[in-house]
This record gives structure tokens, C-alpha cells and sequence, in this order.
């Protein structure tokens, strides 16, 4: 017999790799005949995001609530907590799932809270990274990894998208007290249809938040290296937003690139791989982008790094994968623009990525660890 729950996610920023994983729960949730809704805050995101909103506004049965989260735990948090505990408090919600670090430790604190009042709620956590990203051996990182290990104690289960998110959790917070899962990121059916390339396409494409973490300073400087190596010039398109935006813009015009490398804002990623031959992604650091995946089930070719659950993507000793090195880049950059057939060979099929990360089999994984915590 089909249950129907009250299912609320909670996280801080609605851009990037959450935001899309949490668009496509809530889709299959709703479509699943559960009530969902969404918290989170008010003060990040532009008009792209709006839009998103708009869109599912009508199907979530439970609401879109914004309220200002600051990023970084601070004074502010104390009034941006009990507003949001409100909130949620009034929604009467059977699962409180939380992604990242500050709607994971909201989802818990808020979610036991409830416990307290008599309340049946599962409480789940996502980190998709999140606080996993910050070095064990800082002050910084041991005082997350130290309220991470403190908040284990309030979740009923933890939820992976990658094996190299769990194992990182496992060696900087500790082994998990509490039933985990391996739960990849999903594409939708028709995300798996090829992507034509517009005829005056660039060489290259960056899509992504427009911070350092995700490496566009290292695009820049390879397609310098590489288009003065091959002594013509490279062509890209950067697509996303970001606080270090204005900072990659000066780094273009000081290496000369100006001419050559468009910026433009947030965009649908099946719009943006129109705009370009190869999708570059050049990050440091990762869980299992949906990027990655996006491009691949598009038909796009791509360089990654091989960092966080990538590898798990391509294989471990995929030649497509590099270190997070401009110096590296540009030389795979040459590769492929002179073996471009040979080079998209390279790329995992469309079957296999369908088995493995489809948004069917995410939701329905999800669904299960949601009922199992609710059982305890």
C-alpha cells in the first residue's frame, strides 16, 4: 500500500548542484503522490532562479518558504534559525530532509526539536559536499567535522551521492553511527537526447558557479597556454554567477582573452552545451556534480578532473581526467581539438549512464531510506 508524505527539504543556497537535486526529488516526490515543500534563502539566487521557482511553485502542495540563512555561522544565525524553524514547524512534515551543511544541521536540530513536541519526523542529511570540502587539519575544518561527528547523533540517515563523499566523511568526521546510503544523482528520461551544436559554437565551455572551488581561474589560464602553444587563439563561453565573477573577468582582459571569451549568465545547461564543442570541468573540488553527468547524457565530449565522485563517472583511469592544473588542462585541451573523433569515443555510453544515474532510480532509492527511517 502507497504511503503519502509531508516531506520538507531544507537547504541554505538554491543554486548550483543542490538546488537541481533537490528540482528533481521534489518532482518525483510530487509525482509519487507525496506533499512536498521547500525552505531556503531568500537572499542568494537571481532571476534564473526565480524562474525555476515560479515553475514548480504550483506542484508543491507544502509551499516554497524563504527566509534569510546566512552562509557562515555567525549572530545572525540565531534569528535566521528560529524563523526557520517556524516555518517548518508549521508545515507538520513527516520527513525533514536537509542538504548541505547548514540545512543538514537545521534539518536535525529543528527535526528534534519536533521529536521533542511528540512529532514523528525522519530527519535525513545530504552533505553534497558541504563542510567535507574544508581541510581536517585547520581550525576551520575541525570545528565542522566536530559539530558534523555532534550532529550524527540527531539523524536518522545519512545519504551519499558518491562513494568518495562517504569515505571522505568516514576519514574526517568518523565511521557513521546511523544506517548511510549511496544514493547517485539522476538525469531525467529526456535529458538523455542529444545536444546539437550551433554552427558558430566555441571551442570551448565552462558552466558553473563562478567561484574558485569550481576552477574557472584555472580554465582561463589553460586556454591561454593552449591557444599560445597552438599559436592561434582558443574561443570559449563561461556560463554562471558568483561572487568572483568580476574577478575572472580582469583575468580575461589581462591575458589578452577578451576578444574571445564570453560571459553570460545562468542558462538551462542543455542551452549553454549549444554554445560550444567540448564542456571543460575544471574543478578542485566536488561530490558528484550533475554537470558532469548533464554533458555526458547530452552526447557532449568533456575534461574533468579527477576529483570527488567523478572518477566514479568515467572509471578510475579514464585518459579524460586530469589534476586541477592549468598546465595540465591546456595540454588536454590540444588533445582533444586533434583528435576530437578519437576523444569522444572516450565518453561512457548513454545506456550505462542510464542505469547507473537515472532521476527513476535516485528517487526511488530516497523513497526507501525516508520509509526505513521512519520505521525505527
Amino acid at each position: 500500500m502507497a504511503v503519502n508524505l509531508r516531506i520538507v527539504h531544507c537547504f541554505r543556497s538554491p543554486v548550483g548542484g543542490i538546488f537541481r537535486h533537490v528540482r528533481d526529488l521534489t518532482e518525483a516526490q510530487v509525482a509519487a503522490g507525496h506533499a512536498v515543500g521547500i525552505v531556503c534563502d531568500s537572499t542568494t539566487g537571481g532571476d534564473y532562479e526565480e524562474r525555476l521557482f515560479e515553475a514548480m511553485k504550483d506542484s508543491l502542495a507544502l509551499g516554497i518558504h524563504r527566509t534569510p540563512m546566512q552562509r557562515h555561522v555567525g549572530p545572525g544565525d540565531l534569528a535566521s534559525a528560529w524563523r526557520t524553524y517556524r516555518i517548518i514547524q508549521e508545515l507538520r512534515p513527516d520527513v525533514l530532509h536537509g542538504h548541505g551543511a547548514k540545512g543538514g544541521a537545521y534539518a536535525r536540530l529543528f527535526g528534534s526539536l519536533l521529536r521533542v513536541s511528540r512529532s514523528r519526523v525522519a530527519r535525513l542529511y545530504s552533505p553534497h559536499g558541504g563542510s567535507l570540502h574544508y581541510d581536517e587539519t585547520t581550525a576551520t575544518g575541525k570545528l565542522f567535522f566536530g559539530l558534523e561527528h555532534f550532529m550524527a547523533r540527531f539523524t536518522d540517515c545519512l545519504l551519499f551521492v558518491s562513494d568518495y563523499e562517504r569515505k571522505t566523511y568516514r576519514r574526517k568526521v568518523g565511521e557513521p553511527p546511523v544506517p548511510n546510503r549511496l544514493v547517485y544523482n539522476g538525469l531525467r528520461a529526456a535529458e538523455f537526447e542529444p545536444v546539437a551544436t550551433a554552427a558558430d559554437a566555441a571551442d570551448f565551455l565552462y558552466i558553473g558557479m563562478m567561484r574558485d572551488l569550481k576552477g574557472p581561474d584555472i580554465f582561463i589560464d589553460a586556454l591561454a597556454l593552449a591557444g599560445s602553444e597552438l599559436e592561434r587563439p582558443l574561443s570559449a563561453v563561461m556560463v554562471g554567477d558568483g561572487d568572483d565573477l568580476p574577478r575572472y573577468h580582469v583575468r580575461v582582459e589581462r591575458l589578452g582573452l577578451k576578444n574571445r571569451v564570453r560571459f553570460l549568465p545562468p542558462m538551462p545547461a542543455r542551452q549553454a552545451f549549444a554554445l560550444a564543442e567540448l564542456v571543460v570541468v575544471p574543478s578542485r573540488a566536488e561530490a558528484m556534480p550533475y554537470i558532469v553527468l548533464e554533458a555526458l547524457a547530452a552526447g557532449m565530449p568533456m575534461i574533468a578532473t579527477a576529483v570527488g565522485g567523478i572518477p566514479e563517472i568515467f572509471g578510475e583511469s579514464s585518459p579524460v581526467l586530469i589534476r586541477p592544473d592549468p598546465v595540465e588542462l591546456a595540454g588536454k585541451m590540444k588533445t582533444t581539438l586533434d583528435e576530437r573523433d578519437a576523444y569522444r569515443e572516450m565518453m561512457p555510453q548513454a545506456d550505462e549512464l542510464k542505469a547507473r544515474f537515472g532521476a527513476d532510480v535516485m528517487a526511488a532509492e530516497i523513497e526507501t531510506a525516508y520509509l526505513a527511517a521512519l520505521n525505527k
